[in-house]
């Protein structure tokens, strides 16, 4: 939105300074006036149709002069200073011929001279009726004079000589119209016979009387659908202008036209309507005081119909800056008015941006303060104005056009602040228009460039300075925290905390994203030492959503799970001895140790540790199995030389006994044979 500044300020500085005394050139040895006074009522009628505003001026010219015995005095004719430009002079009185001409035409006025048919003899007076026209001349915006159907404006003089009271003013307007005064007051309205009627009691000093009318009422508009194309992307524009003023046609549709391609270049977004944009002409009133106005839902900009250039394009430019792509007043009015500038640099058209003056500084403001459309005063309203545009060309001059491009895309695209080292496929997002904390964020993300010392001196209020020190203070510590992380991700907790200037939860959870890191690096030295490999597990809980707590005690387990590795390793003895060798005979510490190491590097840290403990427990019971293996092999040797002793003993009393047997068989056998010889003989 624009505000509309001063729109008849050229125009009352010239029309007040035709608020001329009238002057009489009175006969020969007459004196000046006020001895030749005239009391006016002035009438404006307000004719639409014929794009015009009819004066009638009903003059009462009286000669003050007294005659003496040797001298008489008349006067035969006056000069009046009427408004400018004007056309069709008359002039009648009962019984006479005056007649009326221009003396002399200025921008400011026109001289008349009026001759008043006869001569106006001292103590006498004369009624004339002095008629004329201010026609629309058409043309510039901003003129003077408009008569039409939709919009009428026009300055409004009394006519009077000097020192002289009693002058009125009357302005007669048909129904249907809304009446503002944009200077002075006219009391009314009154309605009479389907007309509106503002009239002035009779004027104490009319010369110094001035009033600047602006009516308006809905008008019949005729379309001009306009083909636009914003990097190859159909725009469409709808231009709105009321039927008698072609000339809004022409000048808007054109700076529509043009503009809308070089902003789309300028901004290097997508231009981000399908509909049709309407232009409607319209009157500031209408719009609040402000000389355009636009809103994003329907795609309507009112513009009012004298508006300048850049007021055209700033308006255009809020196609792309309005609360859908930033979420704070000051920032999409402080953008619209840069790149309407930038546009209007590139048309050659005139710029009126809002410069800051020494008025306007003192009422500066924070610009977090600057309040909604229509809640603040004139003077503040100005300063926000200034002031954004002042911001935007130092954040742009700090950016650098590419940048600030790139700035506008990661807005677009709804793109956090902090994104992951690895986003370039897919950036982490945010769900809504980015507000002065977020843009700020933005810039000096993607720029590399500070610009928190612009927002200081220009956007945030006392108290939001204090969460500028502590933003400070904690990206000072993110990036320490990113150097350290070495090429790993910090964990999306940590952006989210950053982009929603929770800096307390933010620092709390870099301190424990420092320990884990700390962590790492003992893991990684003492994993060095026992030539191992750590694991991708460590990284992985950190980067994800477990949380630091399960980032920290995976570290822990991977501490734990080095240190049996470690000791199952110191325990393999280096010399075994005999009963050592014994007590290993048979099994394979070793193989167990290898597939701890490979378990730890697959990160499978409960079964690295369980063959790390089995292949210690195996060298270090070495001794204890090799002594009890001894022992047992003593044993059952001394039991297989008892049994052989046994066997031994056994065998020779089985050879005894097969002794006496035979013994014994042979001593029978001779007693037989010894019985037999004795029978035989």
């Amino acid at each position: 939105m624009r505000p509309i500044r001063s729109l008849l300020a050229a125009l009352l500085v010239a029309v007040l300074a035709g608020s001329l005394s009238v002057l009489a050139a009175p006969a020969p040895a007459s004196a000046a006036t006020p001895d030749l006074t005239l009391v006016t009522d002035a009438r404006y009628l307000v004719e639409p149709d014929a794009a015009a505003v009819h004066v009638t001026v009903d003059i009462t010219a009286t000669n003050h002069k007294k005659d003496t015995t040797t001298k008489r005095y008349w006067y035969d004719y006056a000069y009046l200073a009427v408004l400018p430009g004007t056309s069709g002079l008359k002039v009648s009185a009962d019984g006479l011929t005056p007649t009326v001409k221009v003396s002399e035409r200025t921008k400011d006025y026109d001289l008349l001279r009026i001759a008043f048919g006869k001569k106006l003899m001292s103590g006498e007076s004369l009624d004339l009726v002095l008629s004329f026209d201010l026609k629309d001349p058409g043309g510039a915006a901003d003129r003077d004079v408009r008569v039409g159907q939709a919009l009428v404006t026009f300055p409004v003089w009394a006519y009077a000589s000097d020192e002289t009271p009693g002058s009125t003013v009357e302005v007669v307007l048909p129904e249907g119209y809304h009446v503002e005064f944009a200077a002075g007051s006219i009391p009314g309205p009154t309605t009479v016979d389907q007309t509106i009627v503002y009239r002035t009691e009779p004027l104490a000093r009319p010369l110094e009387f001035f009033a600047y009318l602006v009516a308006d009422r809905e008008g019949a508009y005729a379309v001009t659908p306009l083909d636009v194309r914003v990097g190859g992307v159909p725009a469409p524009v709808e231009i709105r202008a009321w039927n008698d003023d072609p000339g809004f046609v022409e000048r808007v549709g054109d700076l529509f036209g043009r503009g809308l391609p070089l902003l789309g270049a300028s901004i290097d977004l997508e231009y981000p309507r399908t509909d049709a944009l309407t232009v409607q002409e319209s009157v500031s009133r209408t719009l609040g005081g402000y000389a355009g106005l636009f809103d994003p839902a329907s795609g309507r900009i009112q513009v009012d119909y004298a508006a300048g250039p850049f007021v055209v394009l700033h308006e255009a430019a809020h196609v792309w800056f309005n609360g859908s792509l930033l979420a704070d007043r000051w920032a999409n009015e402080a953008f619209a008015s840069y790149y309407g500038s930038v546009a209007a640099a590139k048309l050659g058209v005139s710029d009126t941006a809002d410069r800051l003056t020494p008025e306007l500084e003192a009422a500066r403001i924070p610009l977090n303060a600057w309040g909604a459309l229509g809640e603040s005063d004139v003077t503040t309203e100005d300063y926000g104005y200034a002031a954004s545009y002042e911001l935007a060309s130092a954040i742009a001059e700090r950016a650098g056009q590419a940048d600030l491009q790139r700035v506008w895309a990661a807005v677009q695209d709804r793109e956090s602040a902090y994104q992951p080292v690895e986003a370039a496929s897919q950036p982490e997002r945010v769900d809504a228009a980015p507000d002065w904390r977020g843009l700020l964020d933005l810039l000096e993300e993607r720029t590399g460039q500070r610009f928190d010392d612009l927002w200081r001196d220009w956007v945030v209020r006392p108290a939001e300075a204090t969460l500028l020190d502590e933003r400070a203070a904690t990206r000072q510590q993110y990036a320490t925290v990113k150097v350290a992380a070495q090429g790993w991700e910090l964990p999306r907790s940590i952006r989210t905390a950053l982009t929603a200037w929770r800096f307390e939860q933010a620092a709390g959870f870099l301190a424990q994203a420092s320990a884990v890191l700390d962590q790492r690096t003992e893991i990684e030295t003492a994993a060095a030492v026992a030539g191992l490999t750590p694991p991708d597990t460590l990284r992985t809980v950190f980067e994800g959503d477990r949380g630091f707590p399960a980032a920290a005690a995976e570290a822990k387990a991977e501490s734990a799970t080095i240190d049996a590795i470690e000791a199952a390793t110191k325990s393999e003895p280096t010399d075994p001895g005999p009963i050592e060798r014994l007590g290993l005979l048979g099994s394979t510490p070793e193989i167990d140790l290898a597939a701890a190491r490979t378990a730890f590097s697959e990160g499978q840290l409960s079964t690295a540790v369980e063959r790390a403990d089995a292949a210690r427990a195996v060298w270090t019971s070495a001794g204890e199995v090799g002594g009890r293996r001894a022992l047992s092999i003593l044993g059952a040797s001394l039991l297989i030389l008892l049994a052989v002793i046994l066997a031994i003993s056994g065998l020779r009393s089985r050879r005894a006994r097969r002794a006496r047997a035979r013994q014994g068989q042979g001593q029978a056998q001779a007693d037989s044979e010894e019985a037999a010889g004795t029978s035989g003989s």
